[in-house]
């Protein structure tokens, strides 16, 4: 046996806890560590998580035990058990030691359950609050400013609403940006003016995008704003961190003006490269622009003055490990990780929060007269402004002032953001709210380029959201900004790559499956949803595979993993699955003996978009809308766990259904909820038809004998399936296209939604024109 005894001399120490390892012993050999920790009066363990399952028992002492931001008083004799991967610390509020030994082992069994749990990190417990960076209201919103945290963020509420987490999405105009002085300037208006007319237009844009925001704040209209962000700035000051200090600063040589922000522009002190006051975009490192190399006045050639001028400051380098701690909490991507290191390398770090201006909100204290407050303080209140208001809106008790460790805060922004809501925001809270521990999460895209460069509205490279959302499009732009968006790495929009990829994977793809499979549910089964049958292993392993999706896009869209990419690369492979299945199962969908087998196969596709319509809620709501009708059943609201066939006997009605518009079409086409020409409808104009396929009279005589059909039977504006066409006789029509024309026409897209006269100019496509010409003689 081993005895462990805690002794005082010689522990590991750091910030006022010291950690002894427990000699190894029968618990070690058993799997198990253990080891004694002592946390001194007033100090606090450091936040963190693990793959272990731990639980500490106490012995003396006594404290508070933070564990995904709630709050358990503990003292001796308490034990706490920790799944792995909760974020627990302990503070010492007592006047002598917290001593405790912390038993710890590897289960991971555990461990996977607790990474898969959808809850765990205290997401579904307590409220989250979801931030998309405000805009900057000097335009409105294209295509690059979309893709980015808007988006984002409403996927991720959407997702967590689905998994019944209390998820709210606040975000707002960040009105006292002096970029709204600039474009004030260029417009002929007044900043308050433009403020409030490019906050509408952007309000109105996201709502054409279909982004739900639960609170939106207009800081310059709002009455109530301007005397609490006094009262937080008033907090700072009161600290006596943040005080009036002089410091070099840069102004316009001709006339005096303080240049700052949008003012000014250089080479970056850090990398060299070009870079805009306060901020460089390549290295993401803040500037205080007087230390811009070879600086740059935007109003004039001549090269701006240096001088000195007091403002309230605030010393960054004094809070790099309260920095440090607070991205210990929560979800902090590696890039932002490695810059706060290198930030906190730098001897000071001295950032004014006070400029000379007349648009913005002037601080309570005299010290600085003709000051307003710095915007990105600003932005960092009306953070906690945005979270008490939506509580005044819905009744809660959500107070700007007082914020609660239970708050979740999730922020989406771009990468050019990474200095200042990571770093800079959270070492004003620490601040002003010393006993608050932010617990907040960071989604950080890069920049979204046009054509491979950057959207940019001076240079008219653009494409505003105004110009291609509406109904018909929202959807398609929202998959393919899902798939295409910059995570981790910069991508582009090419308009011919999207309206290509609407084409052949949207309607090509997903609708044409859809509405094949609308079409032999009503061929085969009435219209109405079968039950499944006798099941195959082919069956079982498809069942198997649509619930792997099924988990995989739980993580895509979760809190920990969260990515638009992959998610929207998941939904696609549901298509992609349930189409080779399909094309596979096929041959024997007609063969009486197997008809239970074929049964189970439509049940098992329906299925599939039983799915496809609820976990692509988020993403899509619309779409998903749409197919969860016409699948029988109401919109999606819960989150699937797991994979369900639609009931048998329910109405599906799949066929003809227009769920996306192709982008050349989209002016012309009705609403996505209509339907589409069906066999119902007038046929199309034989001569209409002959010019879209010289093929068609040649192609329609072959149908019609095949299925031995009247020489004047309609068939030109139906598919093969509705004209009563079976596996076996779509194999003979195969042969005869391979023998007669040297066509390679697959049995899926034989048997899909295709109309006759679709499929002859799918089938001219590819053919040699000596070939067309001559069929077309023969047979006209």
């Amino acid at each position: 046996m081993k005895i462990s005894t805690y002794r005082t001399d010689g522990p590991d120490a750091a910030q006022g806890v010291d950690v002894v390892p427990v000699e190894a012993g029968s618990a070690a050999r058993q799997g198990v560590g253990a080891t004694w920790i002592s946390v001194a009066p007033g100090a606090r363990s450091e936040a963190h998580q693990h793959d272990e399952a731990e639980t500490w028992v106490f012995v003396a002492g006594a404290g508070e035990l933070t564990v995904d931001g709630e709050r358990h008083p503990v003292s001796a004799s308490s034990i706490a058990q920790f799944e792995p991967f909760e974020t627990h610390s302990v503070h010492n509020t007592g006047d002598t030691p917290l001593l405790f030994v912390s038993f710890y082992w590897r289960d991971g069994v555990r461990a996977v359950h607790a990474a898969n749990d959808t809850g765990h990190r205290g997401f579904g417990k307590r409220p989250l609050f979801v931030f998309s960076s405000a805009p900057t209201p000097n335009g409105d919103l294209h295509l690059g400013h979309l893709s980015g945290p808007f988006f984002g963020a409403d996927v991720f509420v959407r997702h967590q609403r689905m998994l019944g987490a209390d998820a709210w999405h606040i975000t707002g105009s960040d009105d006292y940006q002096n970029y709204v002085v600039a474009a004030a300037r260029r417009e002929g208006r007044t900043p308050a003016q433009t403020a409030a007319h490019y906050s509408a237009e952007i309000l109105a844009t996201l709502e054409l995008m279909d982004i739900d925001v639960h609170r939106y704040t207009a800081t310059s209209r709002d009455a109530a704003y301007p005397a609490a962000l006094r009262a937080f700035f008033s907090r700072l000051t009161a600290s006596g961190v943040v005080a009036p200090r002089e410091g070099p600063a840069l102004f316009a040589a001709e006339t005096g003006e303080y240049l700052y922000e949008s003012g000014v522009s250089g080479d970056c002190p850090t990398c060299g490269g070009e870079s805009g006051g306060n901020v460089c975009e390549a290295c993401l490192e803040p500037n205080v622009c007087s230390d811009l190399i070879a600086p740059r006045s935007a109003g004039s050639d001549v090269p701006p003055r240096e001088g000195a001028i007091t403002r309230y400051t605030l010393p960054l380098h004094e809070l790099v490990q309260d920095i440090a701690d607070h991205h210990r909490l929560g979800r902090v991507p590696a890039a932002v990780q490695e810059l706060a290191e290198r930030l906190a390398r730098r001897e000071r770090l001295d950032i004014p929060l006070t400029h000379p201006a007349e648009w913005g909100v002037a601080p309570t204290e005299s010290d600085v007269p003709g000051q307003v407050i710095w915007s990105w303080l600003d932005y960092a209140f009306s953070i906690l402004y945005g979270i008490g208001a939506l509580g005044r809106d819905l009744g809660r008790d959500w107070d700007a002032d007082a914020p609660d460790a239970d708050w979740k805060i999730v922020h989406f922004l771009g990468s050019d953001g990474s200095f200042f809501h990571p770093m800079f925001i959270p070492a004003l809270y620490r601040i002003a709210h010393p006993r608050w521990n932010p617990d907040i999460d960071y989604h950080i895209n890069e920049f979204y380029l046009l054509e491979d460069s950057k959207f940019s509205t001076s240079r008219g490279h653009a494409i505003w959201g105004k110009d291609v959302l509406d109904p018909r499009t929202v959807d398609s732009i929202r998959f393919y900004l899902a798939l295409t968006r910059p995570e981790g790495r910069r991508t582009t929009f090419a308009p011919a790559a999207y309206e290509s990829f609407v084409r052949d994977t949207l309607v090509g793809g997903w609708q044409h499956w859809l509405n094949d499979l609308g079409d032999r549910v009503a061929k085969r089964h009435a219209g109405a949803a079968p039950d499944a049958g006798v099941w195959r292993p082919e069956h079982a392993a498809f069942l198997a595979r649509l619930e792997g999706r099924r988990s995989a896009l739980t993580g895509a869209l979760g809190q920990d993993g969260f990515s638009l990419n992959r998610a929207a690369e998941l939904l696609n492979g549901i298509v992609e699955d349930v189409r080779t299945f399909a094309r596979l199962q096929a041959p024997a969908a007609e063969v009486a003996n197997w008809k239970d087998e074929a049964r189970t196969t439509i049940a098992l596709e329906l299925a599939a978009a039983r799915l496809l319509a609820t976990c692509a809620a988020p993403v899509m709501p619309r779409f998903a809308n749409r197919l969860s009708a016409a699948l029988g059943g109401p919109a999606p609201t819960r989150w699937p766990t797991s994979v369900d066939l639609v009931p048998a006997g329910t109405a599906v009605d799949l066929s003809g259904r227009v769920f996306f518009a192709t982008p050349e079409a989209s002016e012309r086409t009705p609403d996505p909820t209509s339907k589409r020409a069906s066999s119902s409808e007038e046929p199309a104009d034989p001569a209409a038809e002959q010019q879209q396929s010289s093929l068609l009279p040649w192609f329609g005589n072959l149908v019609r004998e095949l299925l031995r059909l009247p020489d004047d039977a309609p068939v030109h504006d139906k598919s093969l399936v509705l004209l009563g066409m079976e596996s076996l006789q779509a194999i003979a029509l195969q042969y005869r296209l391979t023998e007669q024309v040297d066509a390679d026409v697959s049995i899926e897209d034989l048997l899909g939604g295709h109309t006759v006269a679709e499929l002859s100019a799918l089938i001219e496509r590819g053919l040699d024109p000596d070939v067309v010409a001559a069929h077309a003689e023969v047979r006209a």
